[in-house]
């Protein structure tokens, strides 16, 4: 069995724009926890207070079955590992696992510690074989390992030899500059093995794009432990990606690391470790993103619905994502059939209607109009062909005022708006932190009192699109906006080449949605 080792908490966390408060890095080991990870590093107790917390807070939270690690570094020189701060905070966090990480490298050796490339051997084995006296286990992670085995092989085996000889339950090998190609991977274990016969474990860096190839590469050669990160999260260009690396070896390799069911959350997971980072999940991200099982020419639509392998390399529900069907204008009937299905409207092939809505689809997109992130407009789009789209408001006309009174106040801005529902005609007005805003305001302050259920509402995203069109100022602008309430979230679009017009139909496309989908 594989185990694997999960450090989003600590090496994950030192990615640009990653950052995460004690209760996220609590809330996200309970997560890998589920996931069925075997080990969380929750980081280094001896660099931070916020670390230091999360050891104190991990002890109270009752875990399935995950180990939490401590990570820390080999002591100093000139000193013992009792007296050495650094160890002394990794055995005082209480952990069930500790990592440590020594220098492997002789270049590191010399220019980084400033010491004797037999003092660094010392350096390893006295750290090691202390802290197996301390904790139940002891994890040693060979930093630059693969940069000072290419360097000084001889040297880089003998910092493995002491780490064995000191007691450690698992020897990493780290690719810490990221610069390792696959093909270089077996080689290097076989030598290692010649010489080396404790657990071997594997840690890449994603600098080449080949930290997932490289960590697959090693486990079909022997490797048992696998470190990365969710998402891959990581510095620079980011560590080994848990959430490829796991189906990769579960559903591909016939490795056993976590149960089918654990896989079948693996999105969720995903997504979640994202919204605590406050990051935008990456759309195009390998089995969970939302565009892995996205088909959009209309050939592999007809093909997906007879036989779904025919352009998917596994079923999207074993790592809990789903097939998803775009439509654009590359789109065939094939596609408007299945998104009508996924919108539970009938429609046939062979009905007018189909090609009306395909050649629709087309003049819209061609006048700037994009539906992949606006299903919600695509779907009132297709009711209001078969006529099923009932009439629940019509706006009758709007007016938007931005007013600035002095240069050191912000422009007010103010809406008008008039609409129809039924036979009764309402009129208002509303202020808000700009144009849109304050139509927004208007639009929902004449229908809520009608449909009291758009109070739930929430505009979550909003973005502006200039279309190339050579106009400069006078360009056509397309403005997409997502909307949710508690259940869910919708896309809607608007196109004009006056912003607050664009603007105006993405968000009556939004509120209409909303009435739509609850009836």
């Amino acid at each position: 069995m594989i185990k694997l080792y999960d450090t989003t908490l600590r090496d994950g966390t030192q990615a640009e724009d990653v950052s995460f408060l004690v209760a996220d890095k609590i809330r996200i080991a309970q997560l890998l926890d589920e996931l069925g990870i075997h080990y969380i590093e929750g980081g280094w107790p001896g660099s931070n207070p916020k670390d230091i917390a999360f050891f104190q807070d991990i002890k109270k939270v009752r875990l399935s079955q995950a180990k939490i690690a401590a990570f820390g570094s080999t002591r100093r020189a000139k000193t013992t590992p009792e007296k050495d701060n650094n160890i002394c905070t990794l055995v005082e966090a209480e952990p069930d696992v500790v990592t440590i990480f020594g220098k492997t490298w002789d270049f590191h050796v010399h220019e980084a510690l400033r010491i004797s490339l037999e003092e660094n051997l010392e350096l390893i084995h006295d750290s090691l074989a202390y802290l197996k006296k301390m904790v139940p286990e002891v994890v040693y992670d060979a930093e630059h390992f693969f940069d000072g085995y290419k360097a000084n092989p001889e040297y880089a085996l003998k910092t493995l030899q002491a780490a064995e000889q000191a007691g450690a339950d698992c020897i990493v090998l780290c690719d810490t500059n990221g610069g390792t190609l696959p093909q270089e991977i077996p080689a290097i274990l076989a030598a290692v093995r010649q010489r080396v016969s404790a657990p071997l474990g594997i840690h890449t860096h994603n600098d080449s794009e080949c930290a997932v190839a490289n960590s697959l590469v090693a486990v079909d050669h022997g490797i048992v432990h696998v470190q990365g990160t969710i998402n891959g999260f990581g510095e620079r260009c980011g560590n080994a990606n848990l959430c490829s690396i796991i189906p990769a070896l579960k559903l591909k390799m016939g490795q056993e690391c976590i149960s089918d069911e654990q896989l079948s959350r693996l999105r969720q997971i995903s997504r979640t470790i994202y919204e605590l980072a406050n990051l935008v999940p990456n759309k195009h991200q390998a089995y969970v993103g939302n565009s892995a099982f996205a088909h959009k020419g209309g050939v592999h639509v007809s093909a997906i619905q007879r036989h779904a392998e025919t352009y998917e390399h596994i079923r999207p529900e074993r790592v809990g994502n789903v097939t998803r069907v775009l439509v654009s204008d590359l789109s065939g009937r094939s596609n408007i059939l299945a998104k009508a299905e996924q919108f539970n409207i009938n429609l046939d092939s062979k009905d007018p209607v189909t090609m009306e809505i395909l050649e629709n689809l087309k003049d819209m997109e061609n006048k700037g109009y994009q539906f992949e992130g606006a299903e919600a407009s695509f779907e009132l789009l297709m009711r209001r062909a078969l006529g099923t789209l009932e009439n629940h408001f019509s706006v009758i006309g709007f007016r938007v005022i931005d007013t600035k009174r002095n240069e050191d106040e912000k422009p007010l801005s103010e809406a008008t708006v008039q609409v129809k529902v039924g036979g009764h005609i309402e009129h208002t007005a509303a202020e808000g932190n700009g144009p849109v805003n304050a139509l927004d305001h208007a639009l929902r302050k004449a229908l809520e009192s009608f449909y009291p259920k758009l109070r739930e509402v929430r505009l979550l995203d909003y973005k502006v699109r200039v279309l190339p069109a050579g106009k400069g100022t006078a360009s056509v602008t397309r403005v997409l906006i997502e909307s949710g309430d508690k259940e869910s979230r919708w896309g809607t679009v608007g196109v004009s080449d006056n912003i607050i017009d664009a603007s105006y139909h993405a968000l009556v496309d939004a509120l209409l949605y909303k009435l739509v989908k609850d009836q």
